[in-house]
């Protein structure tokens, strides 16, 4: 008789990646006309004087300027298919407006966006063969009604993913599996959904895969393609095989989808874990990049190997042997004798 499946409640910690910082990943290798739009593009951010257009209170902050990485300004170049540095400046102004107004830094908060998350219904859970953290959607156990504070329980896990993602890896897998009689939104929060991932967050979905899809769920997704940015299309796959495809270990896929991984969504076992988790690598990244000047344009790629290398280093203190304490036997001396070297 085969043994039972070990229940899980709590989120995976990212997996170790092996890594050599000296190593540049694909992404950041660029040809030489591609490092000058780069270079224009962080001179206009880093002047001492720099302040967003068209706000209150310009001067970019603390979060801002780590969010605006090297990794940053090239997926926004990326974005704008290195037409100029003046489009990706443009697009990257309007997203630091667009994260003051929408709340990311203030509003969109773990106790904020808590009601939505006590059912499971969106879960980040495991890592894909290519070691992108997977965000699940599972709409059938969807349990309130639709507000904004539904988009923004995206926004804020969008923000946990890219926490949790490791050195060189700039993109989540996104699951979502419409079994159960799930409820497809209304075409308006989806396009909504669609224009912030698209707009806000270009470069950062590696794949999207939906499975068990009804008659009714296949017309709404023919509705939303045409909104779909068509260099995204691509990366969404309907039904695929997971594991006979080798897009994600046996162990790092739900047991809905097949996987070995027996996960259930229990409220009080799982969102403080992930919450304090998220936390955790934030201050450690927080840490690296101020250790580096704490400006516009550190690399991603070396604060996440400073992290990486260091719970390392930690995990094997922790595996060393510790050696048992030696008993040192003094000789009984007579009263009043001196110990000499």
């Amino acid at each position: 008789m085969a043994a039972q499946a070990e229940t899980i409640y709590e989120a995976t910690h990212p997996p170790h990646i092996p890594v050599d910082p000296a190593a540049l990943p694909a992404q950041l290798q660029i040809t030489d006309t591609q490092q000058a739009l780069y270079d224009e593009v962080l001179k206009h951010f880093d002047r001492d004087d720099y302040a967003l257009p068209g706000v209150d209170n310009g001067a970019l902050t603390e979060a801002e300027k780590f969010w605006l990485s090297h990794e940053c300004l090239l997926r926004f170049l990326r974005a704008v298919k290195w037409a100029s540095a003046q489009a990706a400046v443009k697009r990257l102004e309007d997203t630091l407006k667009w994260r003051r107004e929408y709340g990311v830094y203030d509003l969109i908060t773990a106790s904020h966006v808590e009601p939505e998350a006590v059912t499971g219904k969106m879960i980040i859970w495991g890592y894909d063969s290519d070691d992108r953290p997977a965000l699940y959607l599972r709409p059938s156990k969807q349990n309130t009604e639709e507000t904004i504070r539904q988009v923004h329980y995206v926004v804020w896990a969008l923000e946990r993913v890219t926490e949790l993602m490791g050195p060189g890896v700039e993109t989540l897998a996104l699951m979502v599996n419409f079994a159960d009689r799930a409820k497809n939104p209304s075409l308006g929060q989806a396009r909504t959904v669609l224009n912030i991932l698209q707009t806000h967050y270009p470069e950062r979905l590696g794949r999207a895969f939906v499975v068990n899809v009804p008659f009714l769920i296949n017309a709404f997704f023919k509705l939303i393609t045409p909104f779909i940015d068509p260099l995204t299309r691509p990366k969404l796959r309907f039904n695929p095989d997971c594991l006979a495809e080798g897009l994600f270990a046996p162990d790092q896929l739900i047991s809905e989808w097949s996987g070995s991984a027996h996960v259930e969504y229990v409220h009080e076992r799982y969102w403080d874990p992930l919450v304090r988790m998220c936390a955790e690598r934030r201050e450690k990244e927080w840490e690296q990049w101020r250790l580096r000047g704490a400006k516009v344009g550190v690399r991603e790629w070396d604060i996440k190997c400073a992290v990486e290398l260091e719970g390392q280093t930690q995990t094997v203190a922790l595996d060393v042997p510790q050696e048992p304490p030696v008993d040192v036997v003094v000789p009984d001396t007579p009263a009043g004798t001196v110990v000499t070297d």
